[in-house]
């Protein structure tokens, strides 16, 4: 190892600085250990998003014995005044000619563009240099978090965050800044005065020397660069006078931006990857480099001797002599920084939850526990005793539960949590203002803390939720509700609004490259054809998965293989690698790592000056946090940040606008608000107030397969096994909504449940404690909670927290710390049932039996909370069929539009078709008729339909075209236009028109300014006579999104369809081999070899596009016609999805 002392206090990785740092923080870091450094310093541009990599890394080698110490930094972007930059910025927009070399503001990633840092630039407002700033201890990294914060705000942020001189003077306690590389502050001074001479570089480095002393003393530095660049060499020049006039000590850098020395091919295609999509920048050559010597620098974490040997070997080659002692003592002064002035700390990882929800005289524990109580002390006093008509509570049922919320309230204060339970219970009562929730999510439902709370709304008592499942007492995770909600993005902008935005921050998810598109992206750059990329793409993943299945042992259920796997269990790709190895070399080297910075779905952090305990970051004007917590990253839990997750269920948004319905029709509210919505549910739909049992809601709705956008049951098996299963209880919803998953259907769980449900007596039970916890699905372990009570009711000793911990550990293998937990918990559970006198035969049997269910077992508490939104979504369509079905057509996708609209056919329903004088906002109900929305129409905005609904009715086309009142610059032309296409003004079309066309012509193509214009138009477009039923077909569906099945497909066709049960394409069964589609595309393509082929992209009566190949076809024999329904016999492949082979004659056959 080198005996030059060296430490990195400049590198970059990919973390937070993507498509410019190559390799996630622990890499640069083992790398540096190994190469024989004891600290890297990670200075990000412009973030710390990689901190959390290095402080979880840092500890995990602490705990290897590894002694390295980590130091936290960040590179900011630096303007010297944002306010004077301002200025200038206003004055330049209000110059036309200068406006042009203003870029256009960026926000979500920001990559590094070194065309413009390390150089002039095109224009001084688009300028920004490097700083780089070091944390020397706890509050010198509290200050960066805040400089790195504020960077993101107001004028600070213009494409790049970026700090200046005054901000920096009121957070630089604790901080150690350099002057960076090339594109730094002084570098900075180089690029904008070097034409006018030396002098007046060095007097403007003076100047940025003087104010940066002023800010940080003795702990400011001038940073040298080893590298083949002359004007590195020429700035190098300068730094060193400057700072040797104004005693500012030297410090050479690495400035580190892949991980090892061999890393340099793959950060460089990594780079050229992320221009790909953004237009490459005039700095940088798309031709990969063949070797390092081209790129003229390397960028990886050196020692001490590494560092002299490149100042040696580029200060020659540049030929540029410096002071050898001098270089020397710059290169050692890293060391000396990181161990005489930067401390070794661990950032505060404190949990930051928010004061605000405990009120003064109370603590958290104190104050849980009043609200808590008080609020089961109210739901319970609602309740009757059976036998009596008084609504006190029944002593005994107190009881119960005060046991089981004393015991929860002391797992909860013993854990820390309780500020938590107030702050979800603050976020709760601030939903009930403006939206509905759901009744639980999760293993939260579990929790009588929760329910009290008004967090749940589902009894854990009353339907056997273990608390345990959720939080036990000997773990040490952090809890995790999932709160749904109607709007999440509303809830969350109305908690910022309410809370701050340094208080409410929603989380950051970092997207990574996945192999799939990485290979696509590599080969274009390799220029191989694209056909023979996409087969590989499109069989890789079903190649390797059954085989990685297999290999873990995996029999049923979803399982999605890691890259790993796809590369070792995949023919064709392996093929493919082998003839492009260097594709190969480069998806090894590349996969993985990140792409782009987005939010997470519904994760939020609630804390106070979040802004000084993290590193904000922004995207699209919104903050974010820095790290990351999911399924594949904990970044935040381990750092004192724990996470809200606050997501939104399309459902709940149904439920309002039902409700909002009913009280309109039936209770005389003409425009109810919020508050008569949750009133109203509070009354009769909350899970406490409402009969579930109630046996005609099941009957008609379940058993009778009336599913109308009922929660969970939208896919076809779903309903057909609850068709088949006739549930009359919440727990038969529940059992059958986690029986449909891959795993027990793949096992036939789901038809040996049927079976047992019908015939209940013939079931045999072990004993009566078995029967006791299987009855209720039948006798067989359909919920996770049923292992875990079956384990501790007949374990000896065994926990009910060993119990919950034993559906975790069953499904493991080997000899690791849960395997070895599982024999611990299978010893137990094995001695008390001998004790309770069952046979150590049958025990073994039960326990493979938890082995078996272990890998289908699903969330009671879960199964339970969404079986009750179903069972609400019932009963709503039961009681009031009509606004059920307005909410639900009102609030299905684009996607799913069509499919919904021929739902509310087939179930009886009339549609009214569009009409100016009837349609309104969304679907409305006259009599027993369903009234399409003018929302419906493509092309026609909010602005324009309030105009028509303010005044309307119009009883002639007069009317609506010279009406004083309707503002027609916002219903103009193009409104008026999809209007009249999409049929909403056929109600206006009279007898002196002679068709729709004639009327569309005289009144929107040549629009009339008046009344004299209109008959004149109505005289000269009289031969246009109607529109053609192609043109309606296509009108109608490229306005309103529906294709208009009832003009293609007569009575007579659906009638023959039903008769011999030809199913639609997109239920196509392989057995049949015949299905029915209306081609709505048809393209004539060729293949390699020159032969004529058709791609038609089919539609069917579930308004699915499918895409089908006619190979052998001649382009002036065989003809299709689109929007007509044909019977054809496809065949199906993998590879190519749907195709013919022959004549079009033989194999498609016109109906009608």
């Amino acid at each position: 190892m080198s005996d030059i002392k060296f430490v990195g206090l400049h590198a970059h990785s990919v973390a937070g600085s993507p498509f410019d740092g190559f390799g996630f923080p622990q890499d640069h870091m083992d790398f540096a250990f190994e190469n024989g450094s004891e600290a890297l310093a990670l200075t990000d541009h412009g973030n710390m998003n990689g901190l959390s990599y290095q402080v979880l890394h840092a500890k995990k080698m602490a705990k290897q014995g590894k002694n390295f110490k980590p130091i936290y930094g960040v590179e900011a972007y630096f303007i010297p005044s944002a306010s004077e930059w301002k200025e200038r910025y206003e004055e330049h927009k209000a110059d036309k000619k200068k406006a042009r070399k203003l870029d256009k503001a960026q926000s979500g990633t920001t990559i590094e563009n070194e065309g413009e840092t390390k150089s002039k630039g095109r224009s001084e407002l688009n300028r920004s240099r490097h700083l780089v700033l070091l944390a020397m201890n706890q509050e010198g990294l509290n200050n960066i978090f805040k400089l790195v914060s504020e960077s993101y705000t107001g004028d600070y942020f213009y494409r790049k965050p970026r700090i200046d001189y005054e901000l920096l003077s009121k957070y630089s306690g604790g901080v150690i800044g350099l002057s960076a590389c090339l594109g730094g502050v002084y570098a900075g001074n180089y690029w904008e005065h070097r034409e006018e001479g030396p002098e007046a570089v060095l007097e403007a480095m003076r100047q940025t020397t003087r104010r940066m002393l002023d800010i940080f003393g003795d702990r400011w530095y001038g940073e040298l660069q080893w590298n083949n660049i002359p004007e590195q060499h020429e700035l190098n020049q300068f730094i060193i006078k400057v700072c040797g006039e104004m005693g500012v000590k030297l410090v050479s850098t690495t400035d580190s931006h892949y991980p090892s020395p061999n890393a340099w091919n793959d950060r460089e295609l990594y780079k050229r990857l992320g221009w790909l999509g953004k237009g490459k920048p005039e700095w940088l050559d798309m031709t990969l480099p063949t070797n390092v010597e081209e790129i003229g620098y390397e960028l990886y974490p050196k020692n001490g001797q590494q560092m002299w040997e490149s100042y040696n070997y580029y200060s020659k080659q540049c030929g540029v002599e410096y002071d050898d002692k001098l270089v020397l003592d710059s290169i050692e002064e890293s060391h000396r920084i990181a161990f005489e002035r930067v401390g070794k700390f661990y950032p505060d990882d404190t949990v930051r939850l928010p004061d605000f929800v405990v009120p003064s005289g109370y603590n958290d524990n104190e104050w849980l526990e009043r609200l808590s109580s008080e609020g089961l002390f109210s739901i319970l006093s609602k309740r009757r005793p059976e036998g009596t008509c008084c609504p006190r509570p029944n002593i005994e049922e107190m009881n119960k539960y005060e046991d089981r919320l004393n015991l929860e309230l002391k797992v909860i204060a013993d854990r820390g949590f309780s500020k938590y339970f107030l702050t979800m219970k603050a976020i709760t009562d601030r939903t009930n203002d403006i939206q509905l929730s759901g009744p639980g999510r999760g293993s939260a439902a579990g929790s009588l803390v929760a329910y009290a709370l008004g967090i749940t709304q589902v009894d854990p008592i009353k339907y056997g939720l273990l608390f345990s499942r959720f939080l036990r007492a000997d773990a040490t995770d952090y809890p995790d509700i999932d709160y749904d909600v109607s709007d999440p993005m509303v809830l969350k902008e109305h908690l910022i609004a309410e809370w701050g935005s340094n208080t409410v921050v929603p989380i950051s998810n970092f997207n990574t490259l996945q192999l799939r598109s990485l290979i696509k992206d590599i080969s274009k750059l390799y220029e191989v054809p694209f056909l023979e990329v996409n087969n590989v793409t499109n069989k890789m993943l079903r190649e390797a998965t059954p085989r990685a299945k297999a290999d873990h042992g995996i029999k049923a259920g979803v399982y999605t293989p890691t890259f790993h796997e796809v590369i070792k269990y995949s023919d064709s790709l392996q093929n493919f690698f082998h003839n492009y190895p260097k594709i190969k070399e480069h998806v090894l080297g590349i996969v993985g790592q990140v792409r782009s910075v987005s939010r997470h779905a519904g994760g939020v952090v609630i804390g106070e000056e979040l802004d000084r305990h993290m590193p904000l970051i922004a995207s699209k004007g919104v903050r974010q946090t820095p790290w990351s917590e999911g399924q594949n990253v904990r970044h935040l839990e381990p750092l004192g940040f724990i996470k809200f997750d606050i997501l939104g269920l399309s459902t709940l948004r149904m439920i309002e606008g039902c409700i909002e319905r009913v009280l309109r029709r039936h209770q005389g509210i003409e425009s109810p608000t919020f508050a008569d919505i949750i009133n109203y549910y509070n009354t009769t739909l909350h899970p406490d107030v409402l009969d579930l049992d109630q046996q005609e809601v099941y009957e008609n709705i379940f058993h009778k397969g009336k599913f109308a956008g009922i929660f969970q049951f939208t896919e076809t098996g779903a309903q057909q096994l609850a068709v088949k299963a006739k549930p009359r209880s919440i727990i038969d919803l529940s059992a059958i909504t986690s029986i449909y998953r891959p795993g027990p259907l793949s096992a036939g769980v789901d038809k040996d449940y049927i079976l047992a449900k019908e015939s209940p007596n013939s079931i045999p039970y072990l004993n009566k404690t078995v029967r006791n916890i299987t009855e209720e699905t039948y006798g067989f372990l359909i919920f996770q909670e049923q292992i875990a009570l079956l384990a501790h009711k007949l374990g000896k000793n065994l926990t009910l927290d060993e119990g919950n911990l034993l559906r975790k550990v069953l499904t493991k293998k080997g000899t690791g710390k849960g395997a070895e937990v599982k024999l611990r918990l299978h010893a137990k559970f094995i001695d008390g049932c001998v004790e309770k006198k069952i046979p150590k035969k049958r025990a073994e049997k039960l326990w493979q039996t938890f082995e078996y269910f272990s890998g289908y077992g699903f969330n009671k508490s879960h199964a339970v909370s969404y079986s009750m939104i179903s069972y609400q979504c019932a009963w709503l369509y039961h009681n009031f069929p009509a606004e059920w079905m307005a909410s639900f057509l009102d609030r299905e996708p684009e996607t799913r539009k069509e499919k919904a609209f021929n739902i509310a056919k087939s179930h009886g329903f009339e549609i009214e078709p569009l009409n100016v004088n009837t349609s309104g906002m969304n679907w409305d109900i006259i009599g027993n008729k369903l009234v399409a929305p003018l929302t419906m129409v493509k092309g026609l905005g909010e602005k324009a339909i309030d105009q028509i609904l303010k005044n309307r009715p119009f009883n002639s086309i007069e009317e609506f075209l010279f009406n004083e009142n309707v503002v027609y610059s916002k219903l103009n032309k193009k409104a008026l236009d999809v209007l009249i296409r999409g049929g909403a003004m056929a109600d206006l079309i009279d007898e002196r028109f002679t068709g729709d066309k004639h009327f569309w012509s005289a009144v929107c193509v040549d629009r009339p300014r008046k009344l004299k214009n209109l008959n004149e138009n109505i005289e000269v477009y009289r031969p246009e006579g109607s529109f053609s039923e192609e043109e309606i077909i296509s009108f109608i569906t490229d306005l309103t999104g529906m294709f208009p099945f009832g003009l293609v497909v007569t009575h007579d066709i659906k009638e023959d369809i039903e008769k011999y049960c030809v199913p639609p394409i997109s239920e196509y069964d392989p057995d049949l081999m015949l299905c029915w589609v209306i081609p709505r595309e048809i393209q004539v393509k060729k293949t390699k070899r020159g032969k004529a082929y058709y791609q038609v992209e089919v539609i069917d009566s579930n308004s699915k596009m499918t895409r089908i190949r006619c190979w052998g076809i001649d382009p002036d024999r065989d003809h299709l016609h689109v929007n007509r329904p044909y019977l054809m016999r496809p065949t199906y492949s993998e590879d190519w999805g749907f195709s013919t082979r022959g004549p079009i004659g033989k194999t498609w056959k016109l109906l009608g």
